[in-house]
């Protein structure tokens, strides 16, 4: 069984998010020192995963083939840097679709789970919206940490409205990644 799991959202997590959608790479912005915090996640043995809402595909603003290659930039410049991800689920679908894989819906998680046998009590979500931290919580996963990049600040206002708490809240990406290693030492 997989362990030492950290999925990852992406927009506003690795990347800056757009209103107007992430529809090329040319409109692809590292978030600073994401690509960093991949490369110590893979380092000290951490397994990463994306987990990302993609309803883009289903507004025709971009196809599966251009966002397949975005993942493709994506992933190489991260393991130019000594990083990796493992492997990147999507839900194309828009809101209304009524999927069971578009977050806060678990479905992309247990997809993941069910690909690489993963022990989700010991697995880490890090996004930056209210259903990436629902997302976690319905998968079961154990824990959660909201970063405050994207829509991060406001989610965290509406996750403690809510009575809903993260293990840690990160400034972003890089400090979320650091916090997880000083915890991995001490097994959170």
């Amino acid at each position: 069984m997989l362990r030492n799991v950290v999925f990852l959202d992406r927009d506003g997590v690795i990347n800056q998010d757009s209103p107007d959608y992430i529809k090329g790479w040319s409109d692809f912005d590292f978030i600073s020192r994401s690509v960093e915090a991949v490369g110590d996640l893979t380092r000290s043995g951490f397994t990463t995963i994306v987990i990302t809402n993609q309803s883009a595909i289903a507004r025709k603003l971009i196809s599966a083939q251009e966002l397949e290659y975005i993942h493709s930039k994506m992933k190489e410049t991260i393991e130019s840097k000594g990083g990796k991800i493992n492997d990147i689920f999507i839900c194309p679908h828009l809101p209304s679709d009524g999927c069971d894989c578009r977050k806060p819906s678990p479905g992309l998680i247990y997809q993941a789970q069910r690909k690489y046998d993963i022990d989700l009590a010991a697995s880490v979500m890090i996004g930056d919206s209210v259903r990436d931290i629902q997302c976690a919580l319905n998968a079961g996963c154990g824990h959660s940490i909201l970063v405050r990049t994207g829509n991060g600040n406001d989610a965290e206002h509406l996750l403690t409205e809510a009575g809903l708490f993260t293990d840690y809240v990160a400034e972003d990406l890089y400090d979320a990644s650091q916090w997880l290693l000083s915890k991995k030492k001490s097994r959170i």
